[in-house]
C-alpha cells in the first residue's frame, strides 16, 4: 500500500518512516481526526454518477442524466445527454495530498477536518498576484485547501482533464481560463513571450500561466480529452494554423511565421501566418473548431 507525504505530496510506501523527496519524518506527523461523516448516495452508491478519470487526489465524475428536470426541459436535456453535454464535478480526497490550489469560487461543498487559507502571504504577495491576474486574465487569489476530507467543485458542462506534470517535463504552459485545480506541490507563475510581435500576431497573448513542479493538475476545457491530440516533439518543428494549442511544455519556442518561404507561396496556400513550435516537448492541441468557434477564417474560392 502507499500514502502521500503531507509536506510535499510525494507518494510513499505505507510503512516508510521518512519521505524520500523532502525528508519529512512521517511517523511523527499527526493526521487530523475525521469527523465521522458518512456520505451516502454519492460515488459508488449512485448509478447515475460515472467516474471518468482518477489521478492522485483528484476524481472526475459525471452525471449520466439530469434527473431534476421539468416536462418542458425534458426533451432538451435528453438530447443534451446523448450529445455528451452532461454536468461534471471534480472531487478531491484531501487526505491523499498536502493540499490543493483551487480556482476562486469553484468550491461547492466539502467534508471532514479541512482547512482553508487565502494563499496570500502579505501585502507584497497580494500585489504580485494582482499583477499576474491582470496580465493573464486569471483570478487574483486561488484559495488553498488541506485536511482529511473531501472537496467537491461546482458543476460544469466543460470537460475536466487530469494531468500529471511528470508527463509534461514538469513545466506546462496553459491557455488563459483553463486552470481549475492543482496540488500545492505545483507552482503557478507567469511567463512572458520572448518575441512580442509574434505574441500579438498569434492571438495567444503576451503572458501565459505556467504550471511547474511535481504533482497533478486539473484543467477545465471546452474540448474533451478524447478529442485532443498530443504531439510529442524531439528537436522538431510543428506549425499550427490558429490558436489550436491549448497547452504545451514551456521550453518550446513559439514564433509566428509565414506558412511558405515567400509571400506568393503563402497567398497560394491560403494559410498566411501560422504558429510555429520548435524544440523538444509536447503540445496539447484541439483539432476541431469548437475551441476556436468564433475565429474568423476566410473561405476558399
Amino acid at each position: 500500500m502507499s500514502k502521500y507525504c503531507p509536506n510535499c505530496g510525494k507518494e510513499v510506501d505505507d510503512d516508510s518512516e521518512f519521505c524520500s523527496e523532502c525528508g519529512t519524518n512521517l511517523k511523527t506527523l499527526t493526521k487530523p481526526k475525521s469527523n465521522g461523516i458518512r456520505i451516502r448516495n454519492f460515488i459508488g452508491e449512485n448509478d447515475n454518477i460515472k467516474v471518468l478519470d482518477k489521478k492522485g487526489p483528484f476524481t472526475v465524475i459525471e452525471y449520466e442524466r439530469d434527473l431534476s428536470v421539468t416536462p418542458s426541459e425534458a426533451v432538451n436535456m435528453y438530447f443534451s445527454s446523448k450529445m455528451n453535454v452532461r454536468p461534471r464535478q471534480l472531487v478531491t480526497d484531501l487526505s491523499k495530498t498536502s493540499g490543493i490550489y483551487l480556482q476562486s469560487g469553484a468550491m461547492q461543498w466539502m467534508s471532514g477536518s479541512n482547512k482553508l487559507s487565502s494563499g496570500i502571504k502579505g501585502v507584497g504577495d497580494f500585489g504580485k498576484k494582482f499583477l499576474k491576474s491582470k496580465v493573464t486574465g486569471e483570478t487574483t487569489v486561488k484559495p488553498e485547501y488541506s485536511g482529511d476530507g473531501y472537496l467537491v467543485t461546482e458543476q460544469t458542462y466543460k470537460h475536466l482533464i487530469l494531468l500529471n506534470l511528470d508527463d509534461w517535463d514538469n513545466n506546462l504552459m496553459i491557455d488563459d481560463g483553463l486552470f481549475l485545480a492543482a496540488e500545492k506541490t505545483v507552482d503557478l507563475s507567469i511567463k512572458k513571450r520572448t518575441n512580442l510581435s509574434s505574441a500579438l500576431a498569434s492571438n495567444e497573448g503576451i503572458f501565459n500561466t505556467v504550471l511547474h513542479g511535481r504533482g497533478y493538475v486539473c484543467l477545465e476545457s471546452k474540448i474533451p480529452l478524447k478529442e485532443l491530440i498530443i504531439i510529442e516533439m524531439e528537436n522538431e518543428t510543428v506549425s499550427i494554423d490558429g490558436p489550436m494549442a491549448i497547452a504545451w511544455t514551456s521550453n518550446l519556442e513559439l514564433t509566428v511565421e509565414r506558412s511558405a518561404n515567400s509571400f506568393v507561396g503563402s497567398a497560394v496556400s491560403g494559410e498566411g501566418l501560422v504558429n510555429v513550435y520548435r524544440g523538444t516537448g509536447k503540445i496539447l492541441m484541439a483539432p476541431l473548431s469548437g475551441y476556436v468557434k468564433y475565429r474568423n477564417r476566410p473561405k476558399s474560392g
